[in-house]
């Protein structure tokens, strides 16, 4: 798994070659330790943009400071990325949104239920976000389509017309994949969500993945 900086942008560039047309990750500190702050943060994301010229996205992950104060201030300072992922179940969520805006960084409103639909209604704020993402977390890959489908009617149903992005993890990852294909949406795919190809056998990092998600069809 890529950890540094250098690490993280010679990895995205092959998977830019491989068929990404976006890169999504986790800042490091030196320590290897996810970081929010701004210098760890900017630095990643302009290395990698050096090296791939297309937009790089992180996240704002309440795990990394579970202080929400905290992490609201050490997001206001950031300057490189080009949007940043908000889980909307996690609380201050909100507040996290309007700091990203307020620092001229795009949002990602993580959607991983109905009820997190109802939450993105309720910021105020869902008509400026760069997207949605429509990912249920630890899902079995027999409920996840089901599970998106009602995320997708609850959108449609609270009038929420960013564009989205379909993905999973872990047994659902493939199945996902596969559906966001068949509605025509993006879709994501890294060590993040799974080490398996579709096949089941493991893949040796996020090259492997993101061809895999090319030869079934996304991006096309």
């Amino acid at each position: 798994m890529p950890v540094s900086a250098e690490e993280l942008a010679h990895d995205a560039a092959e998977c830019i070659v491989a068929g990404a047309r976006a890169v999504h990750l986790h800042p490091r500190d030196a320590g290897g330790a996810e970081s929010l702050d701004a210098d760890v943060v900017d630095a990643v994301v302009a290395a990698v943009r050096s090296r791939c010229q297309v937009p790089v996205g992180v996240t704002t992950g309440a795990w990394i400071v579970p202080d929400l104060d905290r992490r609201i201030a050490l997001l206001s300072a950031w300057s490189e990325p080009d949007y940043a992922s908000v889980n909307m179940s996690e609380p201050g969520a909100a507040g996290v949104m309007r700091a990203l805006l307020d620092a001229g960084v795009g949002i990602e409103a993580g959607v991983w239920s109905v009820e997190d639909v109802e939450l993105l209604g309720a910021t105020g704020l869902a008509h400026r976000v760069t997207r949605v993402l429509v990912e249920p977390v630890d899902v079995r890959a027999d409920d996840a389509v089901h599970i998106v489908e009602t995320i997708h009617a609850a959108l449609d149903r609270t009038g929420i017309t960013a564009p989205r992005l379909e993905h999973g993890d872990g047994e659902a990852t493939w199945v996902l994949v596969a559906h966001a294909i068949q509605r025509r949406l993006d879709t994501r795919i890294g060590l993040e969500d799974t080490t398996l190809r579709p096949d089941g056998t493991h893949a040796d990092g996020n090259v492997a993945l993101v061809r895999a998600a090319r030869e079934l069809g996304a991006g096309d």
